[in-house]
């Protein structure tokens, strides 16, 4: 399957881009670097961001979100329009961009589903890097929550918060928490998990090092002092775009999934009922998009502080979200399915020597690609059981040619591969979707019964997982 050059998609981006990568070097001054601290090898910092969408300045999904300091790191590098998680759920996402192995290599479908006896450590990226001598630094959310192994890292920090006051005594609707705090910047844990970033750049390295930043915004709760919602005025918030009638044309297991997690059975009201319910919806969206930019502030200044720091001309910065949400769209709220808004999320590359400032790739790619791409572009050999390809091509030339879809997984044997202009879906039991992405971008049209594209569905079927590996536990990967 050709890959094909969308130019409609790519000047969204690139127009930001341009603007962006104009200013950053306007703005960049000489940095002192430090002989000692330079090594043959390059640094790495590793930023992931919990439960951000594509909702991020420069990709022009949302036209009210602000993110001034992840649209910057954006015009240092490539941005890819077009990444995908590997599935839509927090630990089966890091399990599986951190060992390299797909979730439905694994069995791990879950965040119930402990993957560390079934991953080996020697096998995850953190051992891989350090094994070859790499010093491994991180702090916050890397692994999901208590399914950590910290033990990996030469060193991890704690992260703390403080208590706030919540303004909303609400406090959301149903599973969807959000409400303004009166507090500071600092008593939210993200402040902390920054400070041991800035500590580390700061510090002296005699060898070259890995330091993995696991921001935990904007998960919920959406909870972040009341200025960052002051930035977005209730009267000015926009919905995603929604159609009432959206789930009449999918089958039953898509239904399914647009209420889960929180309806598991008809008689109960999913998220979206109840958000209708409440008249709350804007206010959710509010919520989430303070949240967002409160999380870019302190990506912010961990950037500063690479900027100010012996390293900033070699270190590769990587920045992705470890998943999408869905905010409405297709009935649906939170991540928990496989259509564009829960699968897809920003993805940066900064590669001294390889990527250019403010450049833009439309090819889509999966955080599969992650270690494999690390690994190369740190001169390390890429362990043969790493299931994702190295994307270092298009980190040197974005348009580049690139012919494997995006592949996401959410529990036993469900699937979807997105292609530049196409998305199919198959369930476990052999229902599916399939959309054109380049004419209903926001999947509202379901062409999967129409058999003149028959083609399109088996070319991108050919890629999905031919081992799909059964855990009856967690199998439905929801809760």
């Amino acid at each position: 399957m050709k890959s094909q050059s969308r130019r409609r998609v790519l000047p969204v981006a690139a127009r930001h881009l341009a603007i962006l990568a104009a200013l950053t070097l306007i703005g960049a001054g000489p940095v002192a670097v430090s002989t000692r601290a330079q090594t043959a090898r390059p640094n790495v910092l590793f930023i992931a961001a919990d439960d951000l969408n594509h909702w991020v300045g420069h990709l022009g999904r949302n036209k009210q979100v602000r993110t001034p300091h992840i649209d910057r790191l954006a015009a240092r590098g490539v941005t890819f329009t077009r990444a995908y998680t590997a599935a839509p759920i927090c630990n089966p996402s890091r399990a599986a961009l951190m060992s390299g192995l797909r979730p439905s290599t694994t069995g791990v479908y879950a965040n119930t589903t402990d993957w560390r006896p079934l991953i080996s450590r020697e096998k995850t990226l953190i051992s891989h890097f350090r094994a070859n001598g790499y010093r491994t630094l991180g702090a916050g959310k890397i692994y999901h929550a208590s399914l950590d192994r910290q033990a990996e890292w030469d060193e991890y920090g704690t992260d703390a918060r403080s208590p706030c006051k919540l303004l909303n005594p609400t406090d959301g609707v149903g599973a969807i928490k959000f409400s303004p705090v009166e507090c500071g910047d600092e008593a939210i844990s993200d402040y902390s998990i920054a400070d041991y970033g800035i500590a580390q750049l700061q510090r002296r390295h005699d060898r070259p090092f890995l330091l993995t930043i696991g921001f935990r915004k904007p998960h919920m709760p959406w909870n972040v002092p009341k200025k960052y919602f002051d930035m977005y005025p209730l009267d000015t918030i926009e919905l995603p775009p929604y159609q009432e009638a959206d789930l009449g044309d999918i089958p039953a297991s898509g239904v399914k999934m647009a209420r889960l997690p929180g309806a598991p059975s008809p008689d109960v009201p999913s998220d979206h009922e109840l958000i209708l319910k409440s008249g709350r919806w804007k206010e959710a969206v509010q919520a989430y998009l303070a949240t967002i930019t409160y999380v870019d502030g302190q990506i912010g200044r961990v950037l500063d502080a690479l900027d100010r720091s012996a390293y900033r001309d070699n270190t590769i910065v990587v920045f992705f979200g470890d998943h999408g949400w869905s905010l409405g769209e297709k009935h649906h709220w939170r991540k928990f399915a496989l259509w564009e808004e829960p699968t897809r999320a920003p993805l940066i590359w900064v590669a001294p020597g390889v990527t250019k400032p403010g450049t833009a790739s439309n090819r889509t790619v999966d955080f599969m690609s992650i270690y494999p791409t690390l690994s190369e572009v740190c001169g390390l050999p890429i362990p043969s059981h790493v299931e994702g390809a190295s994307i270092r091509k298009l980190l040197a030339n974005p348009r580049a040619e690139w012919d494997r879809p995006a592949v996401t997984t959410h529990g036993y044997k469900n699937h979807a591969a997105r292609s530049e202009a196409w998305r199919y879906i198959r369930y476990e039991n052999g229902e599916d979707e399939l959309y054109d992405e380049t004419k209903d971008p926001y999947e509202w049209t379901n062409l999967a019964k129409d058999t003149k594209y028959d083609k399109v569905k088996a070319e991108l079927a050919a890629f999905f997982p031919k081992l799909n590996t059964r855990r009856p536990a967690d199998s439905v990967a929801v809760k």
